[in-house]
């Protein structure tokens, strides 16, 4: 599988390292960073530097993307134009998108990231709280996002929902607010990292909030700490007057996150 890199941050030498490791090829990165010659110096390229509209990058079954809120759905679009389907997984920017394409599916592209169009004519999408999915008018995949590609995380997911489920009848009514359980979440992660709250808790809140909601709309609380380097920690809290319950996910390095991306492309490529 031939694949393309968006954003060579340390995720994207991490899914470097992972594609090789898998046997797949890197036709190249994108990151327009790196083409100041003074930032080159601090980077150890052992990549070509390519665009969009290159041979190289044309070549690519999928290009991998993980870059910031602000140029992430940019980054999809000038892909699509090339005809080369996005494995995402950059957080921040999607509700907007999202939200467009639930409600447009039959816009022509426009290239333009500024654009209100949502998708290509007769392209089609589906979403959830933690993955989103494009297919052409030929039901091609051509985009795959998710807040988050750890299989770790995607089991704590589950669990979250499931716990969720348990305590459905043991939590307040938000005009109460009194007796049973309440839940907040807290997630901490390296101060590099630009949006906030992160995507996995946005994703962990809104399937509390689906689950609880009873037609309330219930809002999960979320904290938000950066400090050093930590790769990523998120906690589930059920608080009540006579005990608290915590499920906890602890993220060890970008290694999982990198490989999940990558058998994501490898789904699509087939």
């Amino acid at each position: 599988m031939k694949i393309a890199i968006i954003g060579y941050g340390k995720m994207g030498h991490m899914i470097e390292e992972v594609a090789l490791s898998r046997g797949h090829e890197i036709v190249g990165v994108i990151d327009p960073r790196l083409n100041d010659e003074l930032q080159i110096t601090n980077y150890e390229l052992s990549l070509p530097l390519i665009d969009f509209e290159s041979e190289a990058f044309r070549s690519a079954d999928v290009a991998i993307e993980f870059t910031t809120p602000a140029t992430a759905e940019e980054n999809i679009r000038k892909a699509w134009a090339q005809g080369v389907p996005v494995v995402s997984g950059s957080t921040g920017w999607n509700v907007a998108f999202g939200n467009r394409c639930a409600m447009v599916d039959t816009a022509p592209l426009n290239r333009q990231a500024t654009d209100a169009s949502a998708l290509p004519k007769n392209w089609k999408f589906s979403g959830t709280p933690n993955k989103i999915e494009v297919r052409n008018e030929e039901g091609k995949v051509m985009l795959v996002w998710s807040s988050n590609y750890s299989i770790g995380v995607n089991i704590f997911f589950e669990l979250n929902k499931f716990l969720a489920e348990k305590m459905k009848n043991l939590t307040p009514t938000l005009s109460s607010r009194e007796g049973g359980y309440m839940p907040f979440i807290k997630e901490i992660h390296h101060i590099h990292k630009l949006d906030k709250p992160s995507g996995t808790a946005k994703t962990l809140a809104e399937d509390l909030s689906l689950t609880l909601s009873r037609g309330e709309g219930i809002q999960v609380p979320i904290e938000s700490i950066r400090e050093g380097e930590v790769p990523g920690t998120h906690e589930v809290t059920w608080d009540s007057e006579e005990d608290t319950i915590v499920i906890t996910h602890i993220a060890k390095g970008r290694r999982g996150f990198a490989l999940g991306a990558v058998l994501a492309a490898e789904e699509i490529v087939g």
